[in-house]
Formats: C-alpha cells, sequence, structure tokens
C-alpha cells in the first residue's frame, strides 16, 4: 500500500495535521463559547482569543510529538520564535472572519443569523485555519524547529522503568584462570 509508505514519510506533516486537529476542535468550541456569551458583538476578537488559546496547546503538542526531534535552539529562542510564527497565524486566520464580515458585509441585519454563522465558520474557521495552517507548517520546520534529528529519539521501553544498563562481561581475574598445562615430558 502506498497510504503507510507516505505516512512514514512525511511523519511530521500528519503529527502536525493530528495536533492541527485537536486544536481545531479547541478553537471552535471556545470561539462559538465566546461568541455566543460575552463576545457575541465581537467575533474577531472570539476567533483571535480561541487561537491564542489553541495556539498554547498547540505549542506543546508540537514541540514534544509532532517535531520532538527537531530543535537546535535554545528553549527560550524556540519559544518566542514558535510564538512569533503563531502570531502571524493568529492574523492569517482572522483576517478571511474580517473580510466576511466587514468587506462582504456577512452580518446581521444586511444577512439572516444562519448565513451570518455559516459565513463566519466558513471564513473564520474554515478558510482562516487552512491558510494558517500552511503558514505554520513551513514556517515551524523553517525557523522553529530547523534541525531534524537534533533532539534524540526517545525509544519505547517494553516494560522497563528506569535506563538500560549495558551488560559487560569482564574477564575472570588471573588467579582464577586455569594455568595453561605444561607438558614435562
Amino acid at each position: 500500500m502506498r497510504l503507510p509508505k507516505i505516512v512514514r514519510r512525511h511523519h511530521e506533516a500528519v503529527k502536525f495535521l493530528l495536533v492541527g486537529g485537536v486544536c481545531f476542535l479547541v478553537t471552535t468550541v471556545i470561539n462559538y463559547a465566546l461568541k455566543l456569551t460575552v463576545l457575541s458583538d465581537k467575533p474577531v476578537t472570539a476567533l483571535a482569543l480561541a487561537t491564542i488559546i489553541a495556539t498554547i496547546l498547540s505549542y506543546v503538542l508540537n514541540r514534544e510529538w509532532s517535531f520532538r526531534t527537531r530543535g537546535g535552539r535554545e528553549r527560550h529562542h524556540e519559544a518566542a520564535l514558535f510564538f512569533s510564527v503563531s502570531a502571524v497565524g493568529v492574523v492569517l486566520n482572522s483576517v478571511p472572519l474580517y473580510v466576511s464580515r466587514y468587506v462582504f458585509l456577512l452580518q446581521e441585519p444586511d444577512v439572516s443569523r444562519p448565513v451570518q454563522e455559516i459565513a463566519d465558520f466558513v471564513s473564520g474557521i474554515v478558510i482562516g485555519t487552512l491558510i494558517a495552517m500552511c503558514f505554520r507548517l513551513w514556517a515551524f520546520k523553517r525557523f522553529v524547529f530547523p534541525h531534524s534529528d537534533a533532539r534524540p529519539h526517545r525509544r519505547r521501553s517494553r516494560g522497563r522503568t528506569g535506563p538500560r544498563r549495558a551488560v559487560v562481561q569482564h574477564e575472570p581475574p588471573a588467579r582464577d584462570r586455569e594455568a595453561p598445562s605444561r607438558d614435562l615430558s
């Protein structure tokens, strides 16, 4: 099959997409929780806040799973780059919603509430996320986690706890070794 071969070849991108899926759900839930309650009149702000919260989760998951063998930078420098790239991602994620609401005027009273919500979802959650995701994947691999195999691979232990110890075979001391027999005949 070709799929397992593609997955192995692009394992970082596959993991990045899975993390993105989790963060997509987090963004969507938080966005609608804010938008339908305290930020009902500020949908772009609700989306930006939801994206920022999901970005923090994304950093932890991407650093420790998606790009765990990549690195090459000190942790504080890496985090600063991650959040800088993510800030650009937040803007890229919010632009389609802003355009939908304030350029195309897909908001109440110009359109019905269901049309507004569908337009918000498609522009902010779907299109914005896709644009930001493509940018982040490229920028993370290029700037944030630039060196592959910079950190050691973690191997799964099979029921073992603690560090592995090498088994070294020692020669017995000279007094314990058999002395070569001397033939005196």
